[in-house]
């Protein structure tokens, strides 16, 4: 007769150490900054390799800048057309200490960028402009019923896709422990009313654990899907959390 693989014992170490992860802010690698038209936005350049910019729900139309032609006092703006991103490179003999210089999107919205030069691996900066976000993630919430579209928000994470207006981020945080199981938050997606977390979970004991959905699912949970709940000393898993934003509310 075959053995029952246990189920986790106390579901709430689980939960209350991926609680402790989204509650600890976690840094981010990437740099996301929201701002409206006419914003100025700050960020961090790097000073030997590309910097990426990036429009949520936008593109770049053109740049404005002063271009002097000596590599001390400028730097070079370089318009990807397929996604309409823009990367800046900064010569090693530039003088200053920042670069500044203005956008134009193709939705008519106008920004100041004002960045430090620092000596740090390539960067990338996402812009959000939240009357864009917020507008596309709304209709693509409101396209379902609410247990809908978290179970929709829930495919989306899985299949790594995008979701029109939904801000997505990478922490880059490290991983918690419950007992033998060690849960590290891998991507957050944030929209007008649902927000999601795509989750890893390890196990690093020495017998097999189950673990349930109740184990991952704090209070307003809306959906949860675990890829595999059975895992074996070593193994790993996905799992995908939908719940309340905090934000407006789904009609």
């Amino acid at each position: 007769m075959r053995g029952s693989i246990p189920r986790l014992a106390g579901s709430l170490p689980v939960l209350a150490a991926l609680t402790a992860l989204c509650a600890s802010g976690p840094a981010f690698a990437d740099q996301f900054k929201q701002t409206a038209d006419g914003g100025t936005i700050d960020c961090e350049v790097s000073a030997h390799e590309l910097t990426r910019f990036a429009l949520v729900g936008d593109a770049f139309a053109s740049v404005s800048k002063i271009g002097t032609g000596t590599p001390y006092n400028d730097f070079a703006v370089t318009n990807e057309p397929v996604r309409g991103d823009i990367y800046v490179s900064v010569p090693e003999v530039y003088a200053a200490a920042r670069i500044s210089f203005f956008a134009t999107t193709k939705k008519g919205y106008v920004y100041k960028f004002a960045c430090l030069i620092r000596p740090v691996e390539a960067q990338q900066v996402f812009v959000t402009n939240s009357a864009i976000a917020k507008d596309a993630a709304s209709d693509w919430e409101k396209a379902t019923p609410i247990e809908t579209s978290a179970v929709r928000l829930v495919q989306a994470m899985a299949g790594n896709a995008q979701v029109p207006g939904f801000t997505v981020r990478q922490p880059s945080s490290l991983p918690a422990r419950a007992g033998g199981i060690e849960v590290q938050l891998i991507a957050e997606y944030r929209g007008a009313s649902l927000a999601g977390k795509v989750v890893r979970l390890a196990n690093r004991g020495t017998v097999p654990a189950t673990i349930a959905t109740r184990d991952l699912a704090p209070v307003g949970t809306i959906a949860v899907a675990i890829a595999n709940p059975v895992l074996a000393p070593g193994a790993a898993t996905t799992a995908w959390i939908v719940g309340p934003n905090g934000d407006t509310g789904h009609d």
